[in-house]
């Protein structure tokens, strides 16, 4: 890809999104650019990746094909009245925070703009993430092919409507906490068995990354698949009935209803 893509902001997500493009060799560090005002985050991605860095958001806005708005949500409105007057005319915004719709960031341009709004999850730090994406109706299909080159290059990427976005955020974008707590209690109830935690770590997470990666590669029900640990009267039938009996899908449910209308409601 022969474009030159700035991150505005160079945290954790920033940080994961620039190794997989690099990585990948999308694009080489050359034609990345990354503003912050913290001095110290722009040093670990300068010194890591090799990339160009800034204080200034203008020298990123002026150089940059695609730009990720890569702060909080109430940074939005400060950033983009920055650097709104300066940007290409042909540029393409990402956008990965919550909240932030494709109206409600072109209002703030005050100009048609090509926007894509996305939500990207942290397992993007290990290439493993899940990005939804949402292009505005200016979004040719070159731009997309980009912009799906960059969001691949640090784990999956799936077009959506905008209108499941805040759905995204319930399911995947904060979903990663819920498995954390998860991986955390099969190893506490291991070691109440006995087993030490350092090992229990390591056998409850992997059992996660097992079971996720059967579920993606064999394309079968997670239901069925269920079914067939579940030997009649065994073990793993009964441990099934405790989970049920003490509402461990509906909390699970309720957790996404819950970010999902958090997310809507920002």
């Amino acid at each position: 890809m022969n474009k030159k893509l700035g991150f505005i902001g160079g945290g954790n997500m920033g940080g994961a999104m620039i190794g997989g493009i690099i990585g990948s060799g999308v694009l080489a560090p050359e034609n990345i650019y990354v503003a912050d005002r913290y001095q110290p985050s722009l040093d670990t991605v300068s010194g890591k990746y090799g990339v160009n860095t800034t204080q200034d958001n203008l020298v990123l806005a002026e150089n940059c094909d695609i730009i990720i708005l890569s702060v909080k949500p109430n940074l939005y409105q400060a950033v983009i009245a920055q650097i709104k007057d300066h940007v290409k005319e042909d540029v393409v915004i990402i956008t990965i925070a919550p909240g932030q719709t494709l109206e409600l960031v072109k209002g703030l341009f005050g100009r048609e703009i090509k926007i894509v709004r996305t939500m990207p999850n942290t397992p993007a730090m290990v290439t493993a993430g899940m990005t939804a994406y949402c292009p505005n109706n200016l979004v040719t299909e070159e731009d997309e092919k980009n912009v799906v080159a960059v969001l691949s290059s640090f784990g999956k990427a799936e077009k959506v409507g905008e209108y499941l976005m805040d759905a995204v955020v319930g399911v995947s974008g904060s979903s990663p906490a819920y498995v954390y707590m998860f991986i955390e209690s099969l190893a506490d109830g291991a070691v109440a068995m006995g087993m030490p935690r350092a090992q229990a770590y390591t056998f409850a997470a992997q059992a996660v990354y097992g079971s996720a990666k059967m579920v993606l590669e064999t394309g079968m029900h997670p239901g069925a698949l269920k079914d067939m640990v579940c030997s009649p009267g065994g073990t793993t039938i009964c441990a099934v009935e405790k989970l049920e009996e003490t509402g461990f899908r509906n909390a699970v449910i309720k957790a996404v209803r819950t970010a999902t209308e958090k997310s809507a409601s920002m």
